[in-house]
């Protein structure tokens, strides 16, 4: 294709159809599209073809079902990023992107939106489950490994949201308030990170960003983006985004998603009117549309449906359920293990009715329709671990009983079935289970999900739940019986109010379509745990900085700046529950050797990991930089490097080798990075607050 002469082609009436979506087709059964389920579509003038958008961080998002047609269109459900952070392992992430990039192209999608790595500001941030973490480097690394491994394939990703898309409520009007300093150092980072993978497209946030929708930021889209990051592919909106498709085309945000605004908004009119009334009054060119045009015409020449390739509708899902479940394994965290894990010939009596209705995954863009999911007493099942059925059957007719009755499932406007949250306290005479089983496993689940942030009383237990927690507690241990909290959750809780009622704390998360298999390899010992946190656990709500939050208003201000998560723990000497990189095995790690070496450009640091338990394992090493006092506030530390090993027997050595960009120690002061002469502290360690070795060096 002669991009050029495409482009003199072309009326402005088909270059409006081309850049502003059409609406939303493909979420409706009775529209003629070939793949139901996607969420946007780059419609296709002068003979080009339709390309096809579908939503996913945790698996392909098409619907199952087509009209007419008996056959299914499963694809596979993945964990959630918020797992997949904890696994810190850019193999996995890769992986996982190479089997949904296959499931995207066999289902004739051409562009996956996804990942999203927006920073986990705060734990009732409703989108948690979907962004990596509370670091801009895991988040940055994560979303490059996944990216490759999606276009890998041939097909395209999103990353998103661009940028400080950090609270659902009012997300499609709320002005983000933060410091240029703060925006560079945290919430852009990952995405400049994100960049070296080369995603074909970046989508823009809703919000504002000091007093501009991130879709109509000159400042963001072309400045950052554009010129100083050098990214020349696609920028798109977010669904329903900004105010003025005239603006946003002036901006640098080349195609304007879904389209047909006025459908859904009643304040809004069609883009492609916003825009021609945009050319008559001179918020922009027609130069400015034709470089929109060409970015679209640079993403569609390289998808497979312009390059008429025959999917198959038969992606290997085999296959990438083995990758599912090799992530979900990864990404397990154990909390706090007092002699109750691994479950070896133990009878277990298992407690809470998500052991039955296990989360898969969060609502919204992230929800996925894969052809099963492994609840967790079907893993234990599978397994071989020995539970009390008894108490199984009872919970399982009550269950079935409840849900015919006062909590009936329902769909909400979006499709989705919401299950009412059902009673935890619904089993009598917990004594008797006390009598008859070894140990007890108590399954604690949260609902995650798009368009609302989580209510504070989410992030506590209910009472129904501490009632349970406390009766069992009491029962089992005055039998010297032990207790564990299996948590099927997408953000943290509060948990020190309880914790000391168990012996052990395991983060499950919501691992997808093969949850309960890996849950019950890492319970029963098959595996040792290797995830670790990838954001920090507050002792109680109040201690974060980010508060109050989310703010319900139309602006927010972010007063922490640069002291997100652990930044803020450290610098601040405020105690967490569990620190960020925080995470036990079945094993243990001796860290020795450290050498630090350097250029002008890059720090070169090695050492070496030795697995000192009897079990095999793996160990995420973690390098942090402290600065030197300089012209500039700066943390106590920051993550800078990380690894994960590969899977160490007793008494193996494993050496690690991690660069780090000089540039990369820098500050960002006015309006340039600044680099603080002096002796930079190396601190290499199992988490921010278990450092095994430091050595100095001076630049």
């Amino acid at each position: 294709m002669d991009i050029d002469q495409m482009i003199k082609d072309m009326t402005l009436d088909e270059k409006l159809d081309f850049i502003v979506g059409p609406g939303l087709p493909g979420q409706f059964g009775n529209d003629d599209v070939e793949v139901r389920g996607t969420v946007g579509i780059i419609r296709g003038v002068k003979g080009l073809p339709d390309i096809y958008l579908a939503d996913g961080p945790a698996g392909l998002r098409i619907f199952p079902d087509r009209p007419n047609d008996e056959n299914k269109y499963y694809a596979t459900s993945f964990p959630i990023e918020s797992m997949l952070a904890s696994t810190w392992n850019r193999e996995i992430l890769k992986k996982v992107g190479e089997a949904m990039g296959e499931e995207t192209k066999e289902y004739g999608v051409d562009v996956l939106l996804a990942p999203a790595l927006n920073i986990q500001r705060n734990p009732l941030g409703g989108r948690n489950f979907e962004y990596y973490s509370e670091d801009p480097l895991v988040s940055g690394e994560m979303a490059a490994s996944f990216v490759e491994g999606v276009q890998s394939k041939g097909v395209g990703t999103s990353i998103k949201h661009f940028v400080a898309n950090n609270q659902e409520t009012n997300r499609m009007k709320i002005d983000t308030i933060v410091s240029e300093r703060a925006l560079r150092e945290i919430y852009l980072k990952g995405f400049e990170i994100a960049l070296k993978a080369n995603p074909w497209t970046v989508m823009t946030a809703y919000n504002k960003v000091n007093g501009y929708y991130c879709s109509q930021s000159e400042h963001l889209i072309t400045k950052i983006l554009r010129e100083e990051w050098g990214f020349d592919g696609l920028v798109m909106s977010d669904w329903f985004a900004g105010d003025s498709g005239a603006h946003q085309v002036k901006a640098g945000n080349d195609l304007i998603m879904p389209g047909k605004s006025y459908q859904v908004l009643d304040y809004r009119i069609d883009e492609r009117e916003e825009i021609k009334n945009g050319l008559e009054e001179g918020i922009l060119t027609e130069k400015d549309i034709d470089e929109a045009v060409r970015n679209l015409l640079k993403l569609v020449i390289k998808t497979p449906k312009y390059n008429n390739y025959n999917y198959s509708n038969k992606p290997d899902l085999e296959k990438h359920a083995k990758i599912a479940y090799e992530a979900a394994l990864e990404g397990i965290v154990l909390l706090k293990n007092n002699d109750v894990f691994p479950v070896k010939n133990q009878k277990v009596a298992v407690f809470g009715t998500a052991q039955i209705e296990t989360i898969k995954g969060g609502l919204g863009s992230g929800d996925t329709h894969p052809k099963y999911v492994i609840n967790i007493i079907d893993g234990f099942k599978e397994k071989g671990i020995n539970f009390d059925e008894e108490l199984y059957s009872i919970y399982k007719n009550k269950i079935e009983e409840l849900r015919k009755e006062k909590y009936k499932p329902y769909h909400n406007d979006l499709g989705h079935t919401l299950y009412p949250r059902l009673p935890q306290d619904i089993i009598e005479n917990i004594s008797h289970y006390a009598e008859n089983n070894d140990l007890a496993i108590i399954v604690i689940s949260r609902i995650s999900g798009e368009f609302f942030d989580i209510n504070i009383k989410d992030f506590y237990l209910y009472e129904d739940e501490i009632k349970l927690l406390k009766e069992v507690s009491k029962e089992f241990k005055k039998r010297n019986k032990k207790v564990a909290v299996l948590l099927n959750i997408g953000s943290p809780i509060e948990m020190a109010s309880w914790e000391n009622l168990v012996d052990g704390t395991m983060l499950v998360w919501q691992a997808g379509q093969e949850t309960g298999r890996a849950i019950a390899d890492i319970v029963k010992g098959n595996h040792s745990p290797s995830g670790k946190l990838a954001l920090t656990i507050a002792k109680k709500y109040e201690d974060l900085p980010s508060l109050p939050f989310p703010v319900d208003g139309e602006e927010v201000v972010y007063d922490e700046g640069i002291y997100v998560g652990y930044r803020y723990f450290d610098t601040f000497k405020k105690e967490p529950l569990y620190e960020f990189g925080y995470g036990l095995s079945y094993t243990n790690f001796e860290y020795s050797n450290l050498k630090i070496e350097n250029d002008e450009e890059k720090l070169y640091i090695s050492f070496d990991v030795k697995n000192i338990g009897n079990l095999p394992g793996k160990e995420i090493a973690q390098v942090y930089v402290r600065a030197p006092k300089g012209s500039i506030d700066k943390p106590f530390q920051e993550l800078k490097g990380f690894e994960k090993t590969k899977l160490l027997n007793p008494g193996e050595v494993e050496n690690i080798k991690i660069s780090i960009n000089i540039k990369d120690l820098s500050s960002y002061y006015c309006d340039g990075w600044r680099l603080d002469k002096g002796k930079y502290e190396i601190r290499v360690g199992a988490s921010s607050r278990d450092i095994r070795l430091i050595n100095k060096i001076i630049l």
